[in-house]
């Protein structure tokens, strides 16, 4: 692994974590940033999470020996 591909899945983790904390958000009722601002980080955050992690193992993948 590579500090790149480290990069890469540590982004991966951060906006994972931020779609689960957006879907608790809108599923209590009420988000605390209001239910468009939660429902826009969580449109953004969903497919970022795959994007980074398909971009930390193709990273290792090419620099693998």
């Amino acid at each position: 692994m590579t500090p790149k591909s480290g990069v890469f899945l540590g982004g991966s983790c951060v906006a994972a974590i931020a779609a689960v904390g957006s879907v608790f958000e809108l599923s209590s009722g009420e988000a605390q940033l209001g239910g468009l601002v939660t429902g826009i980080i969580l449109t953004i955050t969903v497919p970022l999470t795959a994007i980074f992690f398909y971009a930390a193992v193709l990273d290792a993948r090419a620099n693998q020996r």
